[in-house]
C-alpha cells in the first residue's frame, strides 16, 4: 500500500508542523475578543432600519478581535501516532494527540437569519446553526472558551444570548438595553459588559449566573467598547456625544466622560494598557487617551477613521480610513503618535493582525478582496480575491488561518496565512454573516 503510506507520511508531517506550541504571550492575547468589526452598510449603500427615536449616524456599522467523528477517529489516531515518529525524525517537537489547531471552533453571527454557526477549523466544516435571537450582531467568548456571548442588535428586544461551546446549545437570552451594539469580557471571565446603542447605557452581566446587573449610564449612542489588559477599566465610545466614558469594573461606576473628536467609533488599547486609541469617524482623527489619567492627547489626523487595530508589541496602530468606495490604512507610531504614509487598500471594513505581528489583513468590502500588509515595511501585498463583500476577519490563535465573513455571499472564507491563499468558501447555513469569534 505505497500510496496510503505516502499519504499518511504527508499527513503526519503536516500534523507535526501544526503541533508547534504557542508562545505564552500569543496565548494570552487570544483572551482579547473585543476586536470584531463588521460590514459598513453606508459604504455599501445599504442602510439599517432604525428603531423609534434612533439617530442615524454617519458610517454606522453593524459592529459585528472565530467533523465526522467516528470515521475520522481511526485516521486521526494513525496520523497522530505517525506524527510523533515523523517529529522525532525531523527534529521537531511532537505533541501528544492531535495538534492544537484541531481544537479551535469559529462562531459566526448571521444577522439576517438570527443564528450563530459553529465551524470546526480543523475541517472547515460548518455545524448546524444555533438560534440566537433577532439580528445577532457581535460576539465575544470567555477566556476559558466555554461560553460565547451573542449581542442581538434589536431596538425592541435587546438581548444577549449565551452559547455553551461544549454542546453548542443556546441558553435563555439575557435582557439588556435597546440595540446592544458591542460587548467585551473581563480577562478573568467573570463579567460581560454590553454597550446599548439606543439606551445610552452599558449592561454588566455576571457570567457565573448570566444575570444582568443595573445598567450604567454613559453618553449618547455607545457603539464600541474595550477593556484594559488588567481588567480594571472599560472604555466606551459614545458616538452621539463625541466622548469616551471610562467605567471602573470594581464598582461599575462611570467616571467623567473624555472629549474626543466627533462620532467616535472604534477603540483599541495598547497591550501594556497605557493608551487607548479612538477612531473619530466624523472628525477624521484618532484621539490617544492616557489611561492612567484619562486625559486625551492631541488628535492625530488620519481621514475618516472607521477601524483600528494595534500590533501585539504595541508599537504600531493601524487605522482604517474610509471614504466612499476608496480608502487607505494609516500606520501610527505609538511612541510618537505620528501618522506614517497611508497604504492604499480600498474601503477597510475590518483589520486583523496575526499573533506574531508580522501581517495585518484588511477586508476591503467594495473590492471583494482581503489585502495583506507586511508590518515590517508597511507595504501592501497582492490582493486575495474572494468576491462579495468581505467584512469581519478573525485569526486563529496559532496564526495559521484567517476567517473572513463574506456578507453578500453568506459564506466564510478561510485564508491560509503561510501562502496568502483563499480556501474553498464555507456556507454558514445562515444569512448575512457579520461577525466571527474563535475559541482560545
Amino acid at each position: 500500500m505505497p500510496d496510503l503510506n505516502d499519504e499518511l507520511r504527508r499527513l503526519a508531517d503536516e500534523a507535526a508542523r501544526q503541533a508547534r506550541p504557542l508562545a505564552v504571550a500569543d496565548v494570552i492575547r487570544q483572551g482579547d475578543r473585543r476586536h470584531r468589526r463588521g460590514i459598513n452598510f453606508w459604504a455599501l449603500g445599504r442602510a439599517r432600519t432604525p428603531g423609534p427615536g434612533t439617530q442615524a449616524k454617519p458610517g454606522r456599522r453593524w459592529p459585528g478581535w472565530v467533523a465526522p467523528l467516528a470515521a475520522a477517529a481511526a485516521v486521526i489516531a494513525v496520523v497522530a501516532g505517525t506524527a510523533a515518529v515523523s517529529g522525532a525524525i525531523h527534529g521537531r517537537r511532537a505533541a501528544g494527540g492531535v495538534g492544537k489547531a484541531h481544537r479551535f471552533t469559529a462562531y459566526v453571527a448571521n444577522a439576517g437569519s438570527g443564528t450563530v454557526t459553529p465551524i470546526r477549523t480543523a475541517t472547515n466544516k460548518a455545524l448546524p446553526p444555533i438560534n440566537a435571537g433577532d439580528n445577532p450582531d457581535t460576539l465575544a467568548i470567555t477566556p476559558d472558551g466555554k461560553t460565547a456571548y451573542v449581542a442581538n442588535y434589536d431596538y425592541h428586544h435587546g438581548t444577549v444570548t449565551p452559547i455553551r461551546t461544549a454542546t453548542n446549545t443556546a441558553l435563555p437570552p439575557i435582557k439588556t438595553g435597546r440595540t446592544p451594539a458591542a460587548l467585551v469580557i473581563t480577562p478573568d471571565g467573570k463579567t460581560v459588559y454590553v454597550a446599548n446603542f439606543d439606551s445610552g447605557t452599558v449592561t454588566p452581566i455576571q457570567t457565573a449566573t448570566n444575570k444582568a446587573l443595573p445598567p450604567i449610564k454613559t453618553g449618547t449612542h455607545p457603539v464600541e467598547i474595550a477593556i484594559t489588559p488588567d481588567g480594571k477599566t472599560v472604555y466606551v465610545t459614545n458616538n452621539g456625544s463625541g466622548t469616551v466614558t471610562p467605567i471602573q469594573t470594581a464598582t461599575n461606576k462611570a467616571l467623567p466622560p473624555i472629549t474626543t473628536g466627533s462620532h467616535p467609533d472604534a477603540i483599541a488599547i495598547t497591550p501594556d494598557g497605557k493608551t487607548a486609541y479612538v477612531a473619530n469617524l466624523g472628525s477624521g482623527t484618532v484621539t490617544p487617551i492616557q489611561t492612567a489619567t484619562n486625559k486625551a492627547l492631541p488628535p492625530i489626523t488620519t481621514g475618516s477613521a472607521v477601524e483600528i487595530a494595534i500590533t501585539p508589541d504595541g508599537k504600531t496602530a493601524y487605522v482604517g480610513n474610509g471614504s466612499g468606495v476608496s480608502g487607505t490604512v494609516i500606520p501610527i507610531r505609538t511612541a510618537t503618535n505620528k501618522a506614517l504614509p497611508p497604504i492604499t487598500t480600498g474601503y477597510p471594513n475590518a483589520i486583523a493582525i496575526t499573533p506574531d505581528g508580522k501581517t495585518a489583513y484588511v477586508a476591503s468590502g467594495p473590492s471583494g478582496a482581503v489585502i495583506p500588509i507586511r508590518t515590517a515595511t508597511n507595504k501592501a501585498l497582492p490582493q486575495i480575491k474572494i468576491g462579495g463583500s468581505p467584512g469581519y476577519i478573525a485569526i486563529t490563535p496559532d496564526g495559521r488561518t484567517a476567517y473572513v465573513a463574506n456578507f453578500l455571499k453568506n459564506t466564510v472564507i478561510p485564508i491560509r496565512i503561510a501562502t496568502d491563499t483563499a480556501r474553498p468558501p464555507i456556507t454558514t447555513g445562515g444569512f448575512q454573516p457579520v461577525a466571527i469569534v474563535i475559541t482560545p
